[in-house]
């Protein structure tokens, strides 16, 4: 059995993150972080600890940074995958792809 502790977070919370966001949107995607600093109230820190039996526990960490109290940067294990990137990503490996081992579409040209 898996145990998880700290903030329940996966890729797709960490994927409705876009900069701009104020805290109270990310709070609502999020939940409320695991940690927070009363010295660095623009940051706030979600931790992740899940262990598997007979493994050790695997720990994922994720910073939020904010400024004027919308969401600037993220840091950390968890990054959002944004839909262009991964079309970007993909048309790259099709590139490696040999022309005749991809799938041919009627009325559509490969190339």
């Amino acid at each position: 059995m898996d145990i998880r502790q700290g903030n329940l977070v996966d890729q797709d919370m960490v994927d409705q993150l876009k900069p701009g966001m104020t805290k109270r949107q990310v709070e609502l995607v999020m939940g409320t972080p695991q940690l927070t600093s009363p010295f660095e109230q623009n940051r706030w820190d979600y931790l992740t600890s899940t262990r598997r039996r007979h493994h050790d526990a695997e720990i994922k960490t994720l910073s939020l940074y904010f400024e004027n109290d919308t969401l600037e940067r993220i840091e950390g294990d968890w990054q959002p995958e944004a839909e262009d990137e991964l079309l970007r990503a993909s048309q790259e490996l099709q590139k490696n792809v040999p022309e005749d081992n991809r799938r041919r579409v009627p009325g559509q040209s490969n190339g």
